[in-house]
């Protein structure tokens, strides 16, 4: 794969925005708002920090960073990723959410996606199946980490919390669980629902090393935060990064709402998105 600069990395999170955006209105479907906050976070682990091999795909991943999508709503930015990084066709992103299709509104395995180990979107249930796979790695003296994506809402599951107290008894330390942090799930703001409370006292409770950046939509931030919590692995202990984003991130009337939680634009919203989304050299699908 290509060691792109972050400038680079910052227009490809452009396009990566534009593809969202493209993707939920053909199907008339989708989850854009998280998505849209998410780009900072995927790009940095598939382009800057993981190691991973696209192709061939490995179920695996033996000797390969692993990512597991805990909050599987979001697979537009899911799939803009994966396809941007090799692992299956761009151009395959004009399937998306149609019948048939290996893109499916949630991550599916049966339909065998290069890149996709789990099927996911019941929330509460990725950190499990993250720890049982860092488990495996540590049993086959596989060195590599694995790292899995939370929505602040789904943390609101109890089972999180029973992974979140097995992970730092069986001192999982090569775990890095990232909490996308934006304070909006889909019937309003996180705390308005029922208030998560001070996350880093919780997880430090807990027995976790806890890293926060509090600027999630800031890629070279989100690189540096990312490579603290690689430093601190290793060392006893799981790792989360509390990783504070805005909901609809790049396009305005998106940002700072809960209502494109899982919400399709319409013609004339699409275009005012994408005129705040210059097209990039990387190309629409």
């Amino acid at each position: 794969m290509k060691n792109y600069t972050i400038e680079e990395l910052k227009v490809l999170s452009t396009q990566i925005r534009r593809d969202i955006i493209r993707m939920v209105f053909n199907a008339q479907s989708g989850h854009p708002g998280g998505s849209l906050g998410c780009v900072e976070v995927l790009v940095a682990l598939y382009f800057k920090i993981m190691k991973h091999q696209p192709q061939p795909f490995n179920m695996d991943g033996i000797g390969e960073d692993l990512f597991f999508l805990s909050n599987g709503h979001i697979t537009p930015v899911y799939y803009s990723v994966l396809a941007r990084s090799g692992y299956f066709p761009i151009s395959e992103l004009h399937t998306f959410r149609k019948i048939n299709s290996r893109l499916q509104g949630h991550p599916a395995t049966h339909e065998h996606l290069p890149g996709i180990r789990i099927a996911s979107g019941s929330l509460g249930q990725g950190m499990s199946v993250a720890i049982g796979a860092a488990l495996a790695k540590k049993l086959n003296k596989d060195d590599r980490t694995v790292f899995s994506l939370h929505g602040d809402g789904e943390l609101q599951e109890g089972q999180i919390w029973e992974a979140t107290m097995f992970a730092a008894g069986k001192k999982v330390d090569n775990y890095i669980a990232i909490i996308d942090y934006n304070n909006k799930q889909i019937d309003g703001n996180v705390e308005d629902v029922m208030p998560l409370g001070n996350l880093k006292l919780k997880f430090e409770a807990f027995g976790w090393k806890v890293v926060e950046n509090p600027d999630g939509n800031q890629l070279e931030k989100v690189i540096e935060k990312l490579n603290e919590c690689l430093n601190l692995s290793r060392k006893q202990q799981p790792v989360v990064l509390i990783n504070k984003t805005e909901m609809g991130y790049g396009v305005d009337f998106m940002m700072g709402t809960h209502k494109w939680h899982g919400k399709a634009p319409n013609e004339e919203q699409t275009k005012l998105a994408l005129n705040q989304l210059p097209e990039t050299p990387f190309g629409d699908f």
